[in-house]
């Protein structure tokens, strides 16, 4: 690093969908991923690959989830896609007309606006990504241009999963699938909601009696290292103590009635004014251990003023209206105008103010990265990091331009020159970790605790978790080494089964209300069949005769959810 730097900026993103294909498609289902694929994940590649044509790395660390893999490289999707985007013209096109003919022109010029940005989609997809955004992200990781890294395989909240063996299972499957689509393996990981626990005597949160007896549980550090990650990401109050930022409570007011249930009974930590956000630390409960992980951590003063809708970037009153939609189609045509203003009285959209906008933005994030740098003391000039982690469908669809204003950003930045835009893994090659620390648990979420996807209206889910990994594991252990082909095939899918099951998704989705019916239908839906995999694996086990009725059921499921087509039973051996 040249020695006049001020320091380094880390962009995380981390791009997640639950497994929605063959599982729904409107208001909840497969237009989730469609939505999320036009509106983030295009734009981010277009900007990430206009870069790289101009000469320029972007050296964004990029987490895309394995159950995204999965479904972005599915043909079904492909298909699926083409046909949405279609749709999204077409009603631009109804729009169009209905406000011509209305007398609207700025609103008939916003229409064939987003008629031109799907029908632009569309032909990115087809035409320079051949539809393998896969590919097209493993491209430019080859060509040195982005860092992608992987999460947990259907995004299981680690902290609260019942078994080790399931906690291990999330992130070795994860690796085997980064593998198939990369070709390599991945340096770091995204743990789902930044969760994270420490090794120590564990009691289930929903045993509460007297009685309960406490197992030694591994840290999270300990299964990453065994699977060969060398680095995670966390939020900056589990290093240093102090309140929480939260990241999603400014969104869903049900969260909000949520956090009036526990905040009275939250204190936060005394804040460890010695430690620095700015480096990277390994993280172990016992300074002499071998199984280590390095951490990078969140920034609070950068995320403030990008996560928030009220006071930061997203909530400035030019920028395009999430909430507020004209049907038919959807389409959005009306600007945020206040963060507390009504739906009714919003005002319309113009296209033409933004552009000095997204450049105000642009460069004052820049100018604010460097004055976080300079200004924390525990710091050497030039050795820190500003390490931003946001969930990416904030860029794109939460926050309509935020895809333009990333490009901007980073390329005021390799102009510039005096704040470096790097991934976690060049930063690590160029700064080592500054000490040894051990991490309490929790999570981003606010409170830094669990408490959004644990509570009063999820404990029930938990309780099907914990049921069905004790039966698996047990099931393992009479028949994970019976060399019987259909035996194993059942196994598996009752494995990707019970993977679906923990997705952190469906208690995040009934603790918002933002999808909760069909969050709990999933979730009973993945407990019923893998309570049917599961008892046909003991009925073929005891047999060795298939029914055809238990035939097509094996095939419906696996029809429906076939992710992880290699699923290895051995990731739920422990070492």
């Amino acid at each position: 690093m040249a020695n006049d730097s001020a320091g380094s900026f880390a962009l995380v993103l981390h791009a997640h969908l639950p497994y929605v294909l063959m599982h729904g498609v409107w208001p909840h289902g497969t237009d989730w991923l469609n939505e999320a694929t036009a509106e983030c994940y295009v734009p981010l590649i277009n900007a990430f690959d206009d870069m790289a044509r101009d000469g320029i790395s972007a050296n964004v660390t990029l987490n895309v989830t394995p159950v995204l893999l999965e479904q972005l490289a599915d043909e079904g999707f492909k298909a699926e896609f083409l046909a949405y985007l279609d749709h999204r013209v077409d009603f631009a096109a109804q729009n169009e007309k209905e406000f011509r003919t209305t007398g609207r022109p700025n609103l008939a010029r916003l229409a064939a606006m987003w008629r031109t940005t799907f029908q632009g989609v569309r032909r990115d997809f087809t035409e320079r990504y051949a539809m393998d955004l896969v590919g097209a992200l493993r491209r430019l990781q080859d060509d040195g241009h982005i860092e992608v890294i992987t999460c947990c395989a259907t995004h299981g909240y680690l902290p609260l999963l019942g078994r080790d063996e399931c906690v291990q299972a999330q992130v070795r499957t994860a690796v085997a699938t980064y593998r198939r689509h990369f070709g390599r393996a991945p340096a770091g990981i995204w743990l789902p909601e930044c969760a994270y626990r420490p090794r120590y005597e564990w009691t289930s949160p929903l045993d509460k009696t007297d009685t309960a007896r406490p197992i030694e549980r591994r840290g999270i550090e300990e299964v990453l290292h065994d699977a060969g990650i060398r680095y995670f990401i966390i939020d900056s109050h589990l290093l240093k103590g102090g309140k929480p930022i939260g990241v999603y409570i400014d969104r869903f007011e049900a969260l909000q009635r949520l956090w009036g249930q526990f905040s009275e009974h939250y204190t936060p930590r005394d804040e460890i004014l010695e430690r620095s956000p700015h480096r990277t630390y390994v993280v172990s409960g016992d300074p002499s251990a071998e199984k280590t992980a390095v951490c990078f951590v969140r920034d609070p003063d950068s995320a403030l003023q990008v996560w928030s809708g009220e006071h930061g970037y997203p909530g400035d009153t030019w920028y395009l209206d999430f909430h507020k939609k004209h049907f038919p189609g959807g389409h959005r045509y009306w600007r945020v105008t206040d963060t507390q203003a009504d739906l009714g009285d919003k005002q319309e959209y113009h296209a033409e103010e933004i552009e000095e906008r997204l450049e105000a933005h642009a460069s004052h994030f820049v100018d604010l990265i460097g004055s976080v740098l300079e200004s924390d003391e525990n710091v050497p000039a030039g050795k820190g990091v500003v390490c931003a982690p946001f969930d990416a469908e904030l860029f794109g669809h939460w926050w309509f331009e935020g895809p333009r204003w990333i490009h901007k950003v980073l390329r005021k930045l390799h102009e510039g020159g005096t704040v470096r835009s790097v991934t976690c893994s060049q930063y690590m090659a160029q700064q080592p970790p500054v000490g040894v620390v051990g991490l309490p648990e929790g999570s981003w979420g606010e409170g830094g605790f669990h408490w959004i996807w644990l509570n009063d209206w999820t404990e029930w889910t938990w309780r099907h978790i914990y049921e069905c990994e004790d039966r698996f594991l047990a099931l393992l252990a009479k028949y994970r080494d019976d060399p019987d082909p259909i035996l194993t095939e059942i196994l598996q899918q009752a494995g990707r089964e019970l993977l679906l099951l923990e997705s952190s998704d469906w208690q995040f989705l009934i603790s918002t209300w933002s999808a909760r019916d069909y969050a709990e239908n999933r979730l009973s839906a993945h407990y019923n069949d893998f309570v049917a995999v599961a008892d046909l694996a003991e009925t073929y086990a005891a047999t060795r005769e298939l029914t055809d009725e238990q035939r097509g059921l094996l095939d419906k499921l696996e029809a429906r959810d076939p992710v992880f087509p290699d699923l290895d039973l051995a990731a739920w051996r422990l070492d």
